[in-house]
């Protein structure tokens, strides 16, 4: 998706950005826009679960639109992803339009589930995405399987999956990450560090200094803890892990220090956040310091963000109003695509795979 230029200015006032980094100045404005994608999606989900629009869960990556929109835009278009419900970015990134990501969201038969998921778990290999699993840390087994398969073919394919601090406690995690790297797989895991564990602080999750030591006892080497809100960084430490893993050199891993701004989802008002905590998070909301960042470097300035935001937000909204026309799932269809063999109702007369993005 992106590909190598000369590096930028190594200095900056704005934002603490780590500047240096082998994007140029038109990639670089092309990730910022899938961060405000993110963003403007994300808030779009939120007033739907409000109006009553969305039944189950809604979640959100406000606060972590660096870390699911850099790293996926350091991946190649036959790589594979398998994200978790904070990666809605990523997805976008990826290749799935909004318009199906929301019909998802809405129980809308054509969406990737054919109504039968309202929210994230859904996922599309058309565009290289695994369905999140509520598992959490099978997505790892699963990505190892999907690359092994892939390097038997003679194919050079990654998959980048995440995995949130608190789910690395977990012995599906130990387990696959140990086949992973006794395999040598081709596979990026970023350990998400968002501070919480739904309510659970980081300090009542582990003792070890960073997140990304656990690496050692598989034996993954180059595995770093980077500012999960600067963008570049996460790109840079992206990019240079897939290349590491592409290269035959295995499975890699990093942490990223990033914050969740909300609660686990939208009916969770977080009450049990420090304040002092989320108001030091907030003042580094990467879409904030990205945008001071390229303005010093005279990218952009506030009538193009302001524009790039507007016919965002333009096309979301379009998005929404397509989706509210389309049809909800029939009950009576309700007990297909349960079992394997069994049509799935979204792939009736192959309108699911025959539909384009337009």
């Amino acid at each position: 998706m992106a590909s190598k230029t000369k590096d930028a200015p190594t200095h900056s006032k704005a934002g603490e950005i780590q500047l240096k980094t082998r994007l140029g100045k038109a990639q670089q404005l092309e990730l910022f826009r899938w961060m405000v994608v993110n963003r403007e999606f994300d808030n779009k989900i939120s007033l739907l679960y409000r109006r009553g629009l969305v039944i189950g869960a809604a979640f959100s990556s406000l606060g972590q639109e660096a870390t699911s929109c850099a790293s996926a835009y350091a991946l190649e278009k036959t790589d594979i992803i398998a994200p978790m419900i904070r990666n809605a970015g990523a997805t976008l990134v990826k290749g799935l339009p909004p318009r199906d990501f929301l019909a998802n969201y809405m129980y809308r038969t054509n969406s990737p589930t054919g109504g039968r998921d309202g929210n994230t778990h859904m996922g599309d290999l058309r565009y290289g995405i695994i369905a999140p699993i509520s598992m959490l840390g099978a997505s790892i087994a699963l990505c190892s399987g999907f690359v092994l398969g892939a390097r038997l073919k003679g194919e050079k394919r990654v998959a980048l999956t995440w995995i949130g601090e608190g789910s690395t406690s977990t012995g599906e995690f130990h387990e696959d990450v140990n086949f992973a790297a006794v395999m040598r797989a081709p596979l990026v895991v970023i350990i998400e560090n968002n501070q919480y564990a739904y309510s659970t602080p980081v300090k009542g999750q582990c003792l070890a200094e960073h997140f990304a030591d656990k690496a050692i006892g598989y034996g993954i080497k180059n595995a770093v803890t980077i500012d999960g809100n600067d963008a570049n960084a996460v790109y840079e430490a992206s990019r240079d892990a897939i290349d590491r893993a592409r290269a035959g050199e295995g499975a890699q891993m990093f942490e990223v220090l990033t914050y969740r701004r909300k609660g686990h989802a939208e009916h969770d008002p977080a009450k049990y956040v420090d304040k002092t905590v989320h108001d030091y998070w907030t003042a580094r909301d990467p879409l904030t310091r990205y945008e001071a960042y390229l303005k010093e470097l005279g990218y952009i300035d506030d009538k193009g963000v302001a524009k790039m935001t507007e016919e965002i937000r333009a096309g979301i909204e379009a998005d929404e109003e397509w989706v509210m026309k389309q049809p909800k799932p029939d009950p009576k269809t309700v007990t297909q695509g349960v079992y394997a063999g069994e049509p799935h109702p979204a792939h009736e007369k192959d309108e699911y795979l025959a539909r384009k993005y337009r």
